[in-house]
């Protein structure tokens, strides 16, 4: 008789699908027996086989969700997609915006439809949006046939008591639902570890395997009620993924039940409001913590003190063959970003300082390596989304409210959202000029910040850069 060797990433799976058929098979045949006393009935366990917790969230639940896709409307393709869910008898869904945001921004292009599972199809209006916190809330179109008054009610989700408090205990078992890359409506399950710490945007922390396609699906406790939206993962990790908290999509839901569907022009001028608010929370949040001073050799340098900034170091100093010249380096992120479409985002700050002291190169050697640090900052994107960068250059000397500012060559590269007025992409660098043996070299970068915020936050982060001597 012929042997098959299992390969040993499938043998448990194996052995679970064996006690499977082993569970059915004696649900259906019971053993016989030779007792002529009333046998003890077989255990209810074995009467009927089990479904797996996923299993029935899953049957539950697949009724209420959505594919949710963007088409290009003089080809009636797909141009992008997501996932959604019911929330509503009266057919309102929950989604991302990032899911709806060509459609949101350009309704004359693009079209907003939905499949189930059963492979009913439809177009869907847009009813409210947070952009803040990336979601959206549309609604199921009525049939051109049937009347509104008559229409069948909607299988939907509620949310989760807890969740919407706060108060749901890290360690919860959860389950995620979307369509991953267009291959079907699937169930992962996963675990629910509180919200991200140090993070300026609430976003609950979710380890499980949430990949594209699954952009607002829902993810649930066991009883199928809502704890959050799937938003995002972590590159270059596993199963690091994020939910928007069920707070926030509760609150939106609430609001959208008494708005009527938004136009192209309602959709920008909530844009153009909650982004103002948002920055200039989050920019007055940025001047509240204040910064604080790092050390660079001689050179002191700006540093912000929020907690949402998360900072790495590297050197050269341990480098083999030994290096001419000692580099140290700093990198800060807020990686906090609001998503308003495309290439177009709010929200970012980036700063980074990079020290350089020459170990025996010459004068002119580290003059030339010091300006090959120094290159311009490139601010790429579409031109139909981003007018030309426009770049300056000059010298900043120090000044009575300064002194021990050194001369700093600074160049400022901005760029303009057409899409949004006043709001640019900025990007600073700023070397030393005081040295021959000694440089700093700073930069920031700020996306989607309007004008008055860029200066501001550049004035603080170039006059706090000193050198003692």
């Amino acid at each position: 008789m012929p042997t098959f060797s299992v390969p040993r990433c499938f043998r448990a799976a194996t052995f679970g699908l064996l006690l499977a058929v082993t569970a059915v098979s004696v649900a259906a045949s019971p053993p016989e027996t030779t007792d002529l006393l009333d046998p003890a009935p077989l255990p209810m366990a074995l009467a009927q086989p089990l479904s797996s917790t996923a299993e029935q969230i899953f049957t539950q639940a697949r009724p209420r969700l959505l594919q949710i896709r963007t088409l290009l409307t003089a080809a009636q393709k797909q141009s992008s997609d997501g996932a959604g869910f019911l929330v509503d008898a009266d057919g309102f869904a929950l989604t991302n915006y990032h899911v709806v945001s060509q459609y949101a921004l350009e309704p004359q292009t693009y079209q907003l439809d939905y499949l189930a599972p059963d492979g009913t199809r439809g177009h869907l209006q847009l009813h409210a949006i947070d952009i803040a916190n990336d979601l959206a809330v549309v609604r199921l179109e009525s049939p051109d046939d049937v009347a509104d008054d008559v229409l069948p009610s909607h299988d939907h989700f509620t949310f989760n008591p807890a969740a919407i408090a706060g108060a749901l205990p890290k360690g919860e078992r959860l389950f995620a639902m979307g369509n991953p890359f267009d291959l079907g409506f699937t169930i992962v399950e996963g675990t629910y570890n509180g919200l991200v710490e140090n993070s300026y945007q609430p976003r609950t922390h979710f380890t499980g395997a949430l990949n594209p396609g699954m952009s607002g699906g829902p993810a649930v406790t066991a009883d199928n009620r809502i704890v959050g939206v799937n938003v995002s993962k972590q590159f270059g990790g596993d199963l690091v993924s994020f939910l928007v908290p069920a707070a926030a999509a509760h609150a939106l839901v609430e609001k959208a039940r008494h708005n009527e569907a938004m136009n192209q022009a309602s959709v920008r001028e909530a844009i153009r409001e909650q982004l103002d608010a948002w920055q200039n929370g989050f920019f007055a949040a940025l001047q509240e913590e204040g910064f604080r001073s790092a050390s660079f050799g001689p050179y002191q340098a700006a540093e912000s003190k929020a907690p949402w900034f998360n900072c790495w170091a590297r050197t050269n100093s341990d480098a083999r063959p030994k290096p001419r010249v000692l580099i140290n380096s700093a990198t800060c992120d807020t990686r906090t970003e609001l998503f308003l479409a495309g290439n177009m985002s709010s929200g970012r700050a980036n700063l980074s300082h990079t020290y350089l002291k020459s170990i025996d190169l010459n004068a002119f050697q580290f003059a030339t390596l010091v300006s090959q640090q120094m290159y311009s900052p490139s601010l790429y994107g579409p031109r139909r989304r981003f007018t030309p960068q426009q770049c300056y250059e000059n010298f900043w000397a120090p000044d009575d409210a300064h002194p021990n500012r050194p001369v700093l060559r600074v160049t400022w590269c901005a760029r303009a959202y057409r899409d949004f007025a006043d709001l640019y992409d900025v990007a600073i660098a700023a070397v030393t000029q005081d040295n021959s043996k000694e440089a700093l070299v700073s930069r920031l970068s700020l996306t989607g910040v309007s004008y008055p915020n860029a200066i501001t936050f550049t004035k603080q982060f170039l006059n706090m850069l000193e050198v003692s001597r």
